[in-house]
């Protein structure tokens, strides 16, 4: 082992470290949830204006409002939109990612299957848990 710091020391400065991080993300977190709310408020109210006005826009000396659609798109019944994506060819409706746990498991119960242009990074962490 090199020598310096204890391994003791180490560890107890981590944990500090890490209730410290935990201290100000929960502050930080309830800080800009008020914020939050106060600027749903906010845009309520211009909504509001722009339904009112009949508009799509306001432009003030401070900034321009846009009024726009947003759309979100879910399924309920993943096995037959799986299904509606194979017979009509549309596979990229997905985001192209790998669900990390499945792949483990599939390359753990297949090993001899390697799928094509998979790519894999593993790295050593460390976790600490208090005693």
């Amino acid at each position: 082992m090199s020598e310096g710091v204890s391994v003791d020391k180490l560890v107890k400065i981590y944990l500090k470290m890490r209730d410290k991080r935990s201290t100000l993300k929960r502050e930080y977190e309830k800080e800009d949830l008020e914020v939050e709310e106060s600027m749903k408020l906010i845009t309520a109210q211009l909504l509001d204006l722009c339904k009112e006005l009949g508009a799509s826009g306001l432009k003030t000396a401070y900034g321009t409002v846009s009024r726009t659609t947003k759309t979100y798109y879910w399924t309920n019944d993943w096995p037959e939109m799986r299904k509606f994506m194979k017979e009509h060819d549309v596979l990229d409706l997905t985001e192209q990612r790998l669900h990390q746990t499945n792949m483990k498991t599939f390359l753990a119960s297949n090993p001899e299957l390697l799928p094509p242009g998979l790519n894999a990074n593993s790295t050593y962490d460390v976790s600490i848990r208090r005693k």
